[in-house]
């Protein structure tokens, strides 16, 4: 499968070595350009391309990028991408990283608007997991105790797609519903960064409260700024 990804961090390059090891075909994108790539081309195999060539060269699209850039993408973007293509959405919003953003503060499910923001709609995937683990934590199918992976989003077709490129990663894959219930894999919530196996992801998932969004929010914030003051100080 053809796989484009835009944005090459953490989550965005190990998606890229996973995937290249798995014979796929990875084509990776960042708002620098193809040459600042090189590095990683090297190491994984992928093919540094432009942004827009992620977006329409791909099967599956990967944004991957901090909330606050979202908005900076080219609206037309995926102008012309077939409806087919499936987009698929990791980032999570933080305030003390991506600054104010208004709908969201004001209640707007995170994807939902990077939905808007995009005009396609996505899949929720890959957020709430450390790249440590995603890297390194996949076993194969029927190993007790794998670690379950939520996806989220519209349609169900498209979700479906995610699902078996999860199971296929060495993650159990979790149907989390539309991507109305994408909050409930939001930073902060009880599935975030846990590492649960399929059955405490569920009760996971079902166990979060929308009314304490912004609770979920501030404690994934200030420990995110715990982790940034503790790298500074190294």
């Amino acid at each position: 499968m053809k796989i484009g990804i835009i944005g090459a961090g953490m989550i965005g390059g190990t998606l890229a070595r996973r995937w290249t090891k798995l014979g796929h075909e990875v084509l990776i994108a960042n708002s620098r350009g193809p040459d600042t790539l090189r590095e990683l081309a090297a190491e994984t195999g992928a093919t540094p391309v432009t942004v827009a060539e992620a977006a329409h060269r791909g099967e599956i699209v990967v944004v991957t990028i901090p909330e606050r850039a979202v908005a900076d993408l080219p609206k037309d973007l995926f102008s012309g991408v077939p409806a087919d293509v499936v987009v698929i959405d990791t980032g999570n919003y933080y305030p003390i990283r991506d600054g104010n953003i208004p709908a969201i503060v004001g209640g707007q499910i995170e994807s939902k608007w990077v939905s808007e923001q995009l005009g396609r709609p996505v899949i929720k995937a890959f957020n709430n997991i450390y790249f440590q683990s995603l890297l390194k934590k996949g076993t194969p199918r029927g190993t007790p105790g794998r670690i379950a992976l939520p996806v989220a989003g519209d349609p169900p077709e498209a979700r479906a797609k995610v699902l078996r490129l999860i199971d296929e990663l060495g993650f159990d894959p979790v149907d989390a519903g539309s991507l109305e219930e994408s909050w409930r894999q939001q930073p902060g919530t009880p599935c975030y960064t846990q590492d649960l196996d399929a059955p405490r992801l569920k009760e996971a998932l079902a166990a979060a409260d929308r009314s304490r969004i912004p609770e979920y929010r501030s404690a994934a914030n200030e420990g995110l700024k715990e982790l940034l003051e503790a790298m500074n100080q190294r």
